[in-house]
C-alpha cells in the first residue's frame, strides 16, 4: 500500500509538469551542468514555468552556477519546497542539504535512486511547463532512475564537445536513450570553436562540426553549436546565467536557437495539422501516398501501438511534395486492431521508431509498408527528408 501511495503521489507530481527534458552526457567534462543551467533560463526568460532538478548526486554544481548555495530548503503539509530563482525558474538540489561545500555524499545506487524519487514526488513543483533534470555524465543510475520512473512527456537533450572521445560517449547515451525508448530531443555541440574578443578569428580548439555530423549520422536532430567564450567561466564563477550576463554574446544568441525546437513541444498538435475524426478525412487523389506517423507531444512516438495520435500525411511521390496534412487521434489500444484501422483510412506507408516483426507482417497484409528506426523528429519533418532520399534510420528501437 505504501508502494501504491508513492507511485500515486509521483504520478501527480509529475502529471503537473507538461515536459521532462533529461539533459545527458556521455562523458564528463563537456559543460553539461551549464547548458542544463542556461537551457532552464532560456526557457525561463521565454516566459515558461520551468523547474531544474540538479540529479548530480556526487556531484551538484547547480547551486553554484545560480548562486543559491546555503540557501535553506523549507517543508510545508504537501512536501519540499524548491527554491524560487526569478519569477519563472524554481530549483532543486541535493548540494543545498549539505552543510558544507567539501561534503561528500557516499551512497551506493539504492540510495540515490531513493533521492531522485524523493525529489520527483516529494517536492512541491507545481504546474510547470518544462522540468530540466540535470543528470551526471555516462549511464549509470542516476539517468536510468529518472528515465524509468518518468513514462509521458519526457526527452533527452544530450550535450557533447567536438572532438572523437566525447563523440564515441555521446553515441552510447543515444543507444541507453534508445533502450529505454526516451526521445532525443536533439545534440548540443559545446565548446565550437572560439572566437576571439579581438580580431574576430575562430580557433576549433577541439575541432568543431563532430556533434552534428554524429547526429545525422546516428539519425538524432541536431540543436546548434555553442562556442567557447572565457565570460562562461566569469559567469559560473559568479553565480550569473551566461545568459543573462551577457545578452548580446554569441553564445547567448545560439541558446536563444536552441530552444525554438523545445519551445515547439508545447504545441497540443503538429504545425499546421488539422484535427479531424476517422470519418472527416479527406480522400487521398490518384495518384497520391498516405503517410502515416505515430505522434506524441508533436514527434514521432517510440511507442508506436501506445501514441496518442497519429499524423496522415499525403504526398505527390513524382513531385515530391506534401498535398495535405491531418491529425487522427489514435483508437484504444487493442492487438490487431490498428492494421485494419490504418488500412481504413488509407494508409500506404507507416514511418516508425520501432515495431514488433509480427505487426509488422500484419501490416504487410493489408499491404502497408514499414519503416522503422526512424528518429524522433517532427511527422512534417519526417516526411520532407523522405521524400528527399535523406530520411536517416537506426536500429528497431521496439520490438514488442
Amino acid at each position: 500500500m505504501e508502494e501504491l501511495s508513492e507511485e500515486q503521489l509521483l504520478n501527480r507530481r509529475m502529471g503537473e509538469v507538461r515536459h521532462k527534458i533529461l539533459v545527458l552526457s556521455g562523458k564528463g567534462g563537456v559543460g553539461k551542468s551549464t547548458v542544463a543551467v542556461n537551457l532552464a533560463v532560456a526557457l525561463a526568460l521565454a516566459g515558461k514555468r520551468v523547474g531544474l532538478l540538479d540529479a548530480d548526486i556526487h556531484g551538484p554544481s547547480i547551486p553554484k552556477l545560480l548562486n543559491i548555495e546555503g540557501y535553506a530548503v523549507h517543508g510545508s503539509p504537501k512536501g519540499i519546497l524548491p527554491i524560487q530563482v526569478g519569477s519563472n525558474l524554481k530549483v532543486m538540489s541535493i548540494g543545498l542539504f549539505l552543510e558544507r561545500e567539501e561534503d561528500a555524499v557516499i551512497w551506493r545506487g539504492p540510495m540515490k535512486h531513493n533521492a531522485i524519487k524523493q525529489f520527483l514526488k516529494d517536492v512541491e513543483w507545481g504546474e510547470l511547463d518544462y522540468l530540466v533534470i540535470d543528470s551526471p555524465p555516462g549511464t549509470g543510475d542516476e539517468p536510468l532512475t529518472v528515465a524509468k520512473l518518468i513514462d509521458t512527456g519526457r526527452g533527452a537533450v544530450i550535450v557533447t564537445t567536438p572532438q572523437k572521445l566525447a563523440l564515441a560517449d555521446v553515441r552510447k547515451s543515444i543507444t541507453f536513450c534508445r533502450k529505454l525508448s526516451l526521445p532525443v530531443l536533439g545534440v548540443i555541440e559545446n565548446m565550437s570553436g572560439f572566437v576571439c574578443p579581438r580580431c574576430g578569428e575562430v580557433s576549433n580548439i577541439f575541432k568543431a562540426g563532430g556533434g552534428e555530423t554524429m547526429a545525422v549520422e546516428m539519425g538524432v536532430p541536431f540543436l546548434g553549436k555553442i562556442p567557447i567564450d572565457p565570460n562562461i567561466v566569469e559567469a559560473c564563477d559568479l553565480g550569473r546565467p551566461y545568459i543573462t550576463a551577457f545578452t548580446q554574446s554569441e553564445a547567448a544568441k545560439a541558446f536563444g536557437h536552441i530552444i525554438l525546437p523545445i519551445l515547439k513541444m508545447e504545441e497540443t498538435t503538429v504545425e499546421d495539422f488539422g484535427s479531424f475524426g476517422p470519418d472527416e478525412m479527406r480522400e487521398k487523389e490518384e495518384g497520391q501516398m498516405r503517410i502515416a506517423i505515430p505522434v506524441d507531444q508533436g514527434q514521432l512516438s517510440p511507442h508506436f501501438g501506445h501514441c496518442q495520435s497519429f499524423a496522415l500525411i499525403d504526398v505527390d511521390p513524382d513531385r515530391k511534395e506534401i498535398v495535405n496534412k491531418e491529425m487522427v487521434k489514435a483508437p484504444p489500444h487493442e492487438p490487431g486492431l490498428l492494421p485494419r484501422w490504418l488500412h481504413d483510412l488509407g494508409a500506404d506507408l507507416i514511418v516508425a521508431g520501432g515495431m514488433g516483426s509480427r505487426a509488422q507482417g500484419l501490416f504487410a497484409e493489408q499491404g502497408i509498408r514499414v519503416i522503422v528506426g526512424a528518429p524522433q523528429m517532427s511527422p512534417h519533418d519526417l516526411v520532407v527528408s523522405y521524400l528527399a532520399g535523406t530520411l536517416a534510420t537506426g536500429e528497431n528501437i521496439c520490438e514488442h
